[in-house]
């Protein structure tokens, strides 16, 4: 269906219009399929300035019996062969010029352009024009004018009128045809969307997985706050896209923010907007990323980074739906959902009051946790088969696959940057093993080839004190931790079931920071 509201906005249809009007004293009137008049405002005072005649025919009394005759014309236009046609006005003596609006077999209205003009007139032709015009309600001046506009039109001029009223109708159906397709393109790039984030299309066939899919489709009709915990890799921006995309606000935007790569000043901007001069380089005014996602979702990543202040105002926009832009005193309304995730422990923060705990229920309603790929390592095969597959299609090359030897090597491999991490590994095979179909363990990263063979203990202490081999099975133990964690303190410290302090003050005991165990090993300095 054509969207009539928005043909008052377009350029060309609105100065073809004001060009009949003040050529030829006509009014053009809109007319869908079903015989209204979509372009009609009685209090519309710009068509009254442009022509106060044709005004006050669809006013008030005059307005039914004129509508009649428009949808009368209408019904013709719909059974007409040709695509336009002229035919006497409601008075009689006035013309008409119907041009139809159609495409191939879909009538969708048409343009009802009316003139008062037609032939040269007898006396008799003009007293009878006179005295219809007075049942139609004019008198005074008006009827006056009415009177005087009622000179002949040469066929020339006949002719130009309902060419430019054609003109009317086929830029109607050109701009109609351009949205049809433009929406269709976007309904069909949501529906790759909606089947690329579906959760079917989510790899993972173990527990935890089975778990998070339960989850995801009890969710898939709410619009609830969700907050997504997982490690980094992990995969949490996708978890994200599919809530999105099997939600009732799959054809709004969906809008990605992360919270840690901006300070407090350009984060403030960047999710509510700014004014124009509200700080050094703001140009222009800038449209927020909340504003941006109106009606539809936000993706607020690392959002344990947010400082207090910003904890603030992210509350409030959640609470009430307002926010300000930078600089400005005018509260904006906005109807947002907001998905937020982290990698950290928001309720520690909370006892620890790093971060706000009003903000942390708000948006908490809804809580999944992704699991780490130490977790599911059952689905490490289905996942290699992904990727490989992928890399491949990619490239242009055939299928490969992991010799049994590389597959072993990458299950006992502890995957600090989970799937990530997986991903780009198996990508870094594709373009290494070049036209090898097989690939083997020596192509594989050293620190997934090597894994394990350097935490073993190379003998265990049998003689001289309990408390220094104890002692030193602890320094073993935390420097491999460290190591294979990606020094991630938070982690091994909850491995080896010991508080984040506690793993600290030990940390700096035993000397086992970062550089010292880098520079020990001959990696060099870390920036």
């Amino acid at each position: 269906m054509i969207n009539w509201e928005e043909l008052k906005h377009i350029h060309v249809i609105r100065k073809l219009e004001t060009i009949l009007a003040q050529w030829f004293n006509v009014e053009v009137f809109f007319v869908d399929d079903r015989g209204s008049v979509r372009n009609f405002d009685p209090a519309d005072r710009a068509r009254e300035v442009r022509n106060p005649l044709a005004h006050h025919l669809v006013r008030d009394a005059v307005r039914e019996k004129f509508f009649a005759h428009i949808m009368q014309a209408n019904e013709e236009a719909i059974h007409h062969e040709r695509k336009s046609f002229t035919r006497p006005g409601p008075a009689g003596c006035e013309l008409a010029v119907v041009s139809r609006i159609a495409k191939g077999n879909d009538f969708y209205g048409s343009i009802y352009a009316y003139c008062f003009v037609d032939h040269v007139l007898t006396d008799d032709e003009r007293k009878k024009a006179r005295d219809e015009l007075v049942t139609l309600g004019l008198e005074g001046e008006i009827l006056e004018q009415a009177i005087g506009r009622m000179r002949p039109l040469s066929e020339g001029e006949r002719k130009y009128l309902v060419e430019l009223v054609d003109l009317v109708g086929e830029e109607i159906l050109t701009y109609h045809t351009e949205i049809s397709k433009r929406q269709e393109r976007i309904d069909a790039l949501n529906n790759e969307l909606g089947s690329r984030y579906s959760y079917g299309n989510m790899i993972g066939k173990a527990k935890p997985m089975q778990d998070l899919y339960s989850v995801l489709e009890k969710i898939k009709n709410s619009e609830s706050t969700v907050l997504v915990n997982g490690e980094n890799g992990t995969g949490k921006e996708l978890i994200a896209k599919a809530i999105h995309y099997n939600s009732p606000r799959k054809d709004g935007s969906f809008v990605t923010v992360n919270c840690s790569a901006f300070n407090e000043n350009l984060l403030d901007s960047e999710l509510f907007g700014h004014m124009k001069g509200s700080f050094t380089g703001a140009i222009k005014d800038k449209k927020g990323l909340f504003e941006a996602a109106h009606r539809g979702t936000l993706f607020l990543d690392e959002v344990g980074d947010m400082t207090p202040t910003m904890q603030v105002k992210l509350l409030r926009v959640l609470q009430e739906g307002t926010l300000i832009p930078v600089g400005s005193t005018d509260q904006r309304k906005v109807d947002v959902r907001v998905i937020a995730a982290t990698n950290r422990d928001l309720k520690e923060m909370v006892e620890q009051g790093t971060f706000r705990e009003d903000l942390y229920y708000r948006i908490n309603v809804i809580n999944i946790v992704v699991p780490n790929l130490r977790d599911r390592k059952e689905d490490i095969p289905l996942l290699v088969d992904h990727f490989l597959a992928r890399g491949c299609k990619e490239k242009g090359i055939a299928l490969k696959q992991l010799s049994k030897r590389s597959m072993e090597k990458i299950y006992d491999y502890t995957w600090p940057g989970n799937i990530r991490e997986l991903e780009n590994e198996v990508e870094r095979l594709v373009v290494l093993s070049g036209e090898e179909k097989v690939v083997g363990p020596e192509l594989l990263s050293t620190r997934i080839r090597e894994h394990g063979e350097h935490a073993k203990v190379q003998g265990v202490r049998v003689a001289g004190k309990l408390k220094d081999a104890l002692e030193e099975l602890e320094v073993t133990m935390i420097k491999e931790g460290l190591k294979r964690t990606g020094w991630n303190k938070s982690r091994l410290a909850k491995e080896l079931g010991i508080s984040r302090a506690g793993l600290i003050m030990k940390v700096d005991k035993y000397g086992l920071d970062k550089r010292k165990i880098l520079r020990a090993n001959g990696e060099g300095e870390v920036a």
